[in-house]
Parts: structure tokens; sequence; C-alpha cells
């Protein structure tokens, strides 16, 4: 799904400060009430207008990153389930698997 852009927020923003309702210009510009909401409320708590672009978030397995580069080099064959155990970590098989993918690490084990 893509963002709405910065004019069509804009063109909502500016509906509703001329004394639209919330459900009124929701209806007029085909979208949600609740998305209305949340604009209006972005620009009162920051005063941007623009959609984010971008997500500043930062991956769970980045602070174990070292740990999983040492552990794989050094026990290469290792199933996801049993580098979960090596490490110690919380983190799901799932999440193994991306921060391998994005290491550009393989397991040897597929089972």
């Amino acid at each position: 799904m893509e963002a709405y852009s910065k004019e069509f927020r804009r063109d909502v923003l500016r509906a509703c400060d001329e004394g639209g309702g919330t459900r009124e210009v929701a209806l007029k510009f085909s979208v949600s009430e609740s998305w209305v909401r949340r604009i209006k409320q972005e620009r009162r708590e920051t005063g941007k207008v623009a959609p984010l672009t971008t997500r500043n978030r930062t991956p769970q397995w980045r602070a174990i990153e070292d740990d999983i580069r040492r552990v794989v080099k050094e026990q290469p064959d290792l199933t996801l389930e049993e580098l979960k155990a090596e490490l110690g970590t919380e983190l799901s098989r799932t999440t193994l698997c991306r921060a391998l993918q994005a290491m550009k690490l393989t397991l040897k084990k597929r089972f």
C-alpha cells in the first residue's frame, strides 16, 4: 500500500480546517475516518503534513549480530533451533533466519 501524497493530505486537512467533520471529509475523499483523525493528530503533534517515508526501526537481532557470526563460524552445521539454544536468545527461528539472510550467512543443515 502506497502512502497518500503530501498534496492529497493537504487537501484533506484543508477540508477539515474549513469546518468539515471527520466523517464528512472521509466520505468526500473516500478514506477512512481513522486515517483523517490520524493525519490531523500527526499535524497537531509534529507540525508535519508529509507521510513518513522510512521506518527507523532496528531489528532485534542486531544486538547479538557479532554472537551470531561467531557461532555460525564455529559451528556452521547447526539448525536454527540449535543456533537459538547456543545463543541463549528468545528470538524466534524466523527472526534468526532473517538475520542470517541479511548477514548473508548460511547454515549447512536445513532441518
